[in-house]
């Protein structure tokens, strides 16, 4: 994971359940994290089976025993990664310790709100684990690059957006004095739905045009449609592009994580990590 792992204990059993729990440089540490991915997969697919009547009607009982058996390995696993970092409290309100105090909660929460167990979803987020198992850190590195290239060009996009917000806004009006309630366009926010549906191509078809006047504004609207769709996406590719360009006369890096803060990208030169300054 490219979280930093917390700090790991002093005493000797502590520092050996550490590395299994929260490494993955053993085997041991890859075999509980792939056996942790597996009762994350397995718990979510109860719960989802649960939901359908059917499944529900005839092994509700099974699969509700499953839940709770889950939700108490689960606790078990948590209260584990407490006590063995030095520092608990860092771990808790850490993004992943808040994850993984989340993946408990609803089922818990069930037994005073009903349907709340539904939640248990959450324990999906969990298995971004898996990029620390993997070591798919080159991953990683490529999802920052695709979110760096968004962030730039988030303004251009904050323009387009507002600009067929306005359209819409715009054309929804218009559909409203054009077509009138008696042809399901009640209302000018019913008009304007109808025009986001419209322009992104989606076509439900609960509300459609009757008068030649509106649709032809609706013919309008649906070839400003595919327009419109390739704006962001020549946006975005264009500052990937620009990005890619320069990332190609930068010297290429070590595709080594830290073993210690799970930092990737280091010089080919390194020898010590570039956050926390451990060997590499």
């Amino acid at each position: 994971m490219p979280n930093r792992l917390p700090e790991p204990p002093q005493s000797a059993w502590k520092q050996r359940a550490y590395r299994v729990i929260f490494e993955s440089d053993t085997r041991a540490g890859r075999n509980f994290d792939a056996a942790l991915l597996i009762a994350i997969v397995l718990s979510v697919v109860a719960v989802m089976l649960e939901s359908v009547q059917s499944i529900s009607a005839r092994y509700g009982t099974f699969l509700r025993a499953v839940e709770w058996f889950f939700t108490g390995l689960f606790l078990l696993e948590y209260l584990m990664r407490l006590l063995v970092v030095r520092r608990p409290l860092t771990y808790a309100f850490s993004l992943l310790g808040i994850i993984d105090f989340l993946s408990i909660v609803p089922t818990l929460a069930s037994l005073l709100m009903f349907g709340s167990r539904y939640l248990i979803v959450i324990r999906t987020l969990r298995l971004l684990r898996v990029f620390r198992i993997f070591k798919l850190g080159q991953f990683v590195g490529e999802g920052e690059f695709i979110v760096t290239a968004l962030k730039a060009s988030r303004f251009k996009i904050l323009v387009f957006l507002a600009a067929v917000l306005t359209l819409v806004t715009v054309i929804g009006t218009l559909m409203y004095v054009v077509e009138g309630g008696q042809h399901g366009f009640s209302s000018i926010p019913k008009s304007i739905y109808w025009a986001i549906v419209t322009v992104t191509t989606v076509g439900y078809g609960d509300i459609s045009p009757v008068t030649i006047l509106g649709q032809t504004l609706a013919s309008v609207l649906m070839i400003m449609g595919y327009a419109i769709i390739a704006v962001p996406t020549g946006i975005v590719s264009a500052q990937m592009a620009g990005a890619t360009k320069a990332a190609s006369v930068i010297p290429p890096y070590k595709q080594v994580v830290c073993h210690v803060c799970q930092a990737p990208d280091h010089k080919p030169e390194a020898e010590y990590c570039w956050r926390c300054g451990e060997k590499l």
